[in-house]
């Protein structure tokens, strides 16, 4: 199998627009970003009447562009000796293609094997809003199959472009991971509502997931606020989702009903991870020269510090009457939600004493190194990629 960071000047073809199937991953990507919040909050809002929901078809969309756009260029590529793609492809199983042409397809089929799981774990176990359930864990796996084919398909073609077409794909390339981060903010929803704030487990996940997806978008495009750019985009679609959302009208269709709902709820407000974000963008402009573990260690202690330092005291405004307005958005409750749940009572759940609270934050920090140190390590594969 050939080795899809090969020097460039094994790969001669050097191409100067971005081509359609760049475009088309793109696409799949934002479609199953957007219909999966509005899924969660037709669950949140009506219940699940219905698999063939607007929502759900927004998110297998996404599993139907990849598999059928990179199944074609694969088939193509494959198959005609003359392809303008031969030069840029790996081989594998006999067939050939750009790698993330191989990684997106695989990452739409599971997606598509997704759904009738789904289907059938919500006609035995009846409504589910879990996000972690093993249907959903199975879909996640397929959209980060369809992303991170999608970030190999544009880097390769950074490596490969020149002038417009490589500036426009470095721009495509910090969407995408934007569009990651949305998705591992969700997988990890039910761990950071705000009633959980106060305790360590929030920033554990947070602090040992997200730094990674911060780090490849920077060493990838060298971009001098990349890391702001990913957390201001996923920061922005939430705001965004929490001023839509609500304009359109729902009503309940399963019981029991606790809350009364008369439009679509939307999420929670974002994670704050921007905070800690820019600070990372501003000290990675003085780490030239420097050590990888260096970095990743000042890089890791300065994350926490910050998300720490400013979602505490955020979280305890969001409990207050002040944060109960369509832009903090705090007055949204699931139907669902019994009036007694601290979320619903505007209570933190705690349950550490302060020792236990400060050692998680301790793991945060050992497992935020490490993130930013892989972070890193996949940025610089990103920069080699060639095929």
């Amino acid at each position: 199998m050939a080795t899809a960071t090969a020097p460039a000047t094994a790969v001669r073809t050097r191409v100067s627009s971005v081509p359609w199937y760049i475009w088309c991953a793109v696409l799949a990507v934002t479609s199953a970003m957007i219909g999966g919040h509005w899924d969660i909050s037709w669950h949140s809002s009506i219940g699940r009447d219905s698999f063939w929901t607007p929502a759900h078809v927004a998110i297998y969309l996404c599993g139907l562009l990849a598999g059928v756009a990179f199944g074609y260029i694969i088939l193509s590529t494959s198959f005609s000796k003359s392809s303008p793609l031969a030069e840029s492809s790996v081989h594998i199983w006999g067939s050939r293609a750009p790698l993330g042409a191989f990684i997106a397809s695989w990452g739409g089929i599971v997606m598509l094997a997704s759904a009738p799981f789904d289907n059938w774990w919500h006609a035995a176990y009846g409504l589910d809003v879990k996000i972690v359930s093993p249907p959903h864990m199975m879909l996640f796996v397929g959209v980060y199959g369809v992303q991170l084919g999608t970030l190999a398909l544009i880097a390769g073609h950074i490596n490969r472009s020149s002038g417009k077409a490589k500036e426009i794909c470095r721009w495509l390339f910090l969407y995408v991971a934007g569009v990651v981060l949305v998705l591992t903010m969700v997988v990890l929803m039910e761990y950071t509502s705000r009633a959980f704030l106060h305790g360590s487990l929030p920033y554990i996940l947070t602090s040992g997931v997200t730094p990674i997806i911060l780090a490849f978008g920077w060493r990838a495009t060298r971009f001098r606020f990349a890391a702001t750019f990913i957390a201001g985009f996923y920061t922005l679609f939430l705001i965004g989702l929490i001023l839509i959302l609500p304009l359109f009208p729902a009503q309940p269709k399963l019981g029991p009903v606790y809350q009364p709902v008369t439009q679509f709820i939307p999420p929670q407000f974002p994670i704050l991870i921007i905070v800690p974000a820019l600070a990372l963008d501003l000290l990675w402009q003085h780490t030239t020269g420097w050590k990888a573990w260096k970095v990743a260690a000042l890089s890791g202690m300065i994350f926490v510090a910050l998300l720490l330092a400013t979602e505490w005291p955020f979280a305890s405004f969001l409990m207050t009457p002040a944060a109960r307005n369509r832009f903090f958005g705090t007055m949204y409750l699931w139907y669902q939600l019994p009036s007694t749940s601290y979320t619903a009572q505007n209570r933190f759940y705690v349950t550490e004493t302060a020792g236990e609270f400060w050692q998680g934050i301790l793991i945060a920090c050992g497992l935020c190194m490490l993130a930013v140190r892989w972070g890193m390590s996949r940025g610089e594969w990103f920069r080699q990629v060639q095929r």
